[in-house]
């Protein structure tokens, strides 16, 4: 019998949150993990103090499992390897890491030597077989995700298919899901959990701005665009985002339309940045990268991060249930 997200990652129900950079902050992983799901900080391009000064908010705020969020593609092999290594020397075992796309085998070998959990988050047939082969929980990715897309199938089919090809995995499902019954319909395709991003970018602990929020509470699946204007600083991938007018005409300059401050140190943001706007973020607001899922059309109001958990507690697989 195959485990559980939540028996795997030692969590009292099968949820995990993504490690959205800027957006999930240690306050929303901790949040998160103290209500019994797998909150987890995003880590993004963060390397050396600024990096360290998160992880210390993060394994202070709870004292139950939790992740950081690597992402192998927008940061050099160098740069990958210390990210890796000042979790694994900074944190302690409870601490999982979370990666989104494949990382080279030295990392898979690094993480596996030091005893964590991975998770790694894919969006195809072939990477998540090589994700499972390697031990990792498999996030898999749907097209109806918020955020940078890793594919081009839906989640369900995905979810399916992978299932078929490694029974013994755990798959753990993301793409679309902001109610218990979208959570359900995944189950039912063979997920052993599900990961939730827009859903937890509207909640009181969220890193995102103001703006942002409202935003998404007030849009529906079809205010959603698939595009890549949102290119600079994580180019060559699509993404999801809401319909904004950079989307409508990527034919403007990209001069600086804001600033930001991530960790203390301040930041000019031009317009086609991949970079969301933050509660340290001022400028064209409107205007910047709001990652945003289908699943926008469930999401109200400003919830607290254990009231996300509670909401889906019932339909999702706990520990030794």
């Amino acid at each position: 019998m195959r485990a559980t997200a939540a028996e795997v990652l030692g969590i009292e129900v099968s949820l995990l949150q993504s490690g959205m950079g800027g957006v999930a902050g240690p306050e929303l992983a901790c949040a998160v993990s103290n209500a019994g799901a797998a909150g987890c900080a995003g880590g993004y391009k963060l390397v050396g103090e600024q990096l360290s000064a998160m992880l210390a908010r993060l394994t202070s705020g709870t004292d139950r499992p939790v992740g950081v969020n690597l992402i192998p593609e927008v940061v050099g092999p160098d740069e990958l390897d210390q990210q890796v290594a000042q979790v694994l020397d900074e944190t302690p075992p409870r601490v999982h890491l979370s990666l989104f796309g494949l990382p080279g085998d030295a990392v898979f070998d690094r993480i596996a030597a030091a005893g964590r959990q991975l998770v790694v988050q894919v969006g195809t047939v072939d990477e998540g077989v090589r994700a499972a082969e390697r031990g990792a929980v498999v996030v898999v990715q749907g097209i109806e995700a918020g955020g940078h897309l890793l594919g081009e199938s839906s989640r369900d089919e995905l979810v399916a298919e992978l299932r078929e090809k490694v029974p013994a995995a755990c798959l753990v499902a993301a793409g679309g899901i902001g109610s218990p019954e979208q959570a359900s319909r995944a189950l039912a395709a063979g997920a052993d959990g599900v990961l939730l991003g827009t859903a937890f970018v509207a909640t009181r602990e969220s890193r995102a701005h103001a703006y942002f929020k409202e935003a998404i509470t007030a849009a529906d699946a079809v205010d959603t665009v698939i595009t890549d204007v949102y290119e600079i600083g994580w180019p060559g991938r699509r993404h999801r985002v809401l319909a904004t007018a950079v989307t409508s005409d990527p034919q403007q300059p990209a001069k600086f339309i804001g600033k930001t401050v991530v960790e203390g140190k301040p930041y000019l943001v031009p317009r086609f940045s991949s970079a969301v706007p933050t509660d340290a973020t001022s400028g064209r607001i409107e205007e910047m990268a709001m990652y945003c899922g289908l699943s926008c059309a469930a999401v109200s109001g400003e919830p607290t991060a254990a009231e996300v958990v509670a909401e889906f507690a019932g339909v999702l697989p706990r520990t030794g249930a």
